[in-house]
């Protein structure tokens, strides 16, 4: 492309050059031409007039004043009268003389009769018609110089921008989606430079997703399948007792159904990434359900999880994302907590609170600020599940928050459903 450019500027000029120069050196010639004659005309004029003063002075005229005055000159003054006249000047310019050169000729008659004829040497004229021709090839060199020196650096200027952008490409195609950043002053180079630092954008952003859903779904899909680990253990340990079997049977199947949600919700979330579909669920069975599944837990290290507050709330949520945001509440207090956990329920009137809190030491002053950031954690955790639940919780519309950290007390606010509210209070 590049060469292209110049090749293309360099026609372009010299076209130029010859529709300007052409003319202009003909019309060099004929002024110089033009000029020579009349300088010889003017000649002719003066020495007629001196002719004529000699003659009425000196009855005759003098031809070597006149080869002192006019020099490179051949002059013939032919007086009225007489036919012979004198002639003047160099011989060799004689137009009689064998092998004369170009001569260039003036002629003037005077008042009194006498006609003039001087002749010049063309070869001055010539060299002065051919000084003027170099000059304006000169200058007709310099200005496809010029030409040809500017289009290289327009060429360079436009071609290094496509090589670039091309780089970037390539860098995109490769996997390296940081944003390059660079503009070029043109107008056309930088839209295609905004437009691939934003598609690298969307395709950093498209393959965070792919990470944060592949760390999203291992950690979600832990805490199932640890449930059903101890389900299988309890029936392996009862296998002698038909009823412990059917129970923890019906249990393990009940923790591969939610396995199965939880795989369908994850799925769903990553293709759509939009907000989740929800509805108003009833918190008392989920809450049930979720106390069932971890009180085995809880009472292998001789803990418990305690339910309390106000019963047969309702929330506009999904129920799927509801028991995976409690779930990650209720490990992390089972994880990094102590003694009893609690969950509490809360009508606010607009919306519904559900806290979970434990007996332990708290969070860190130096992690209450970032508890809820991805891969911080207060030790031996992936530092995910806060960070996904609250990614949860925004995407239909509801929040968590920190609300204590001694003891460490977690509030998941939900809008409220309309009706089935009630003020009872206790445990559960």
């Amino acid at each position: 492309m590049r060469r292209r450019m110049v090749f293309s500027t360099l026609v372009v000029t010299v076209i130029a050059v010859m529709l300007l120069g052409l003319p202009l050196g003909a019309l060099t010639y004929k002024l110089v031409h033009d000029e020579s004659s009349r300088q010889l005309q003017a000649e002719a004029e003066l020495i007629g007039a001196e002719s004529d003063t000699m003659l009425e002075i000196h009855g005759k005229l003098y031809p070597a004043e006149f080869d002192r005055d006019h020099p490179n000159r051949y002059i013939q003054i032919t007086p009225a009268g007489d036919p012979s006249g004198a002639t003047a000047g160099d011989p060799a310019l004689s137009p009689e003389e064998p092998g004369a050169p170009s001569l260039l000729k003036a002629t003037a008659t005077t008042g009194r009769g006498t006609l003039v004829e001087v002749w010049a040497n063309a070869e001055t004229v010539q060299q002065s018609v051919v000084r003027a021709w170099l000059g304006i090839a000169s200058l007709s060199l310099l200005a496809i110089g010029v030409a040809v020196g500017l289009s290289m650096f327009q060429a360079r200027r436009l071609t290094l921008p496509l090589v670039d952008l091309a780089a970037t490409a390539e860098r995109l195609g490769s996997g390296i989606t940081t944003p390059w950043g660079h503009r070029y002053g043109i107008p056309e180079a930088d839209r295609v430079a905004e437009v691939l630092d934003r598609s690298a954008e969307r395709i950093a952003g498209l393959i965070a997703t792919e990470r944060h859903f592949a760390t999203d779904a291992s950690h979600q899909l832990r805490t199932p399948l640890t449930a059903l680990t101890m389900r299988l253990e309890e029936i392996i340990a009862e296998s002698g007792n038909p009823d412990v079997v059917r129970e923890e049977g019906e249990a393990a199947l009940a923790q591969t159904e939610r396995l199965v949600e939880t795989v369908e919700s994850l799925l769903g979330r990553a293709r759509k990434s939009q907000n989740p579909e929800v509805e108003a669920v009833e918190l008392d069975p989920v809450l049930q359900h979720l106390q069932a599944e971890w009180e085995p837990v809880f009472q292998q290290e001789r803990r418990e999880l305690v339910i309390t507050g106000a019963s047969g709330l309702t929330a506009v949520t999904a129920p799927t994302d509801l028991a995976q945001i409690l779930a990650t509440l209720v490990e992390n207090a089972y994880k990094h907590g102590a003694g009893t956990v609690t969950i509490r329920r809360l009508d606010t009137g607009q919306s519904v609170r559900i806290e979970v809190s434990d007996e332990g030491d708290g969070v860190p002053e130096h992690l209450s600020g970032r508890i809820f950031e991805r891969e911080v954690s207060g030790g031996g955790g992936t530092g995910l599940g806060l960070a996904l639940a609250r990614h949860i919780a925004e995407s239909e519309g509801a929040r968590i928050e920190l609300v204590q950290t001694r003891p460490t007390t977690f509030a998941l606010f939900l809008p409220a459903g309309a009706g089935g509210l009630s003020k009872m209070t206790g445990p559960v």
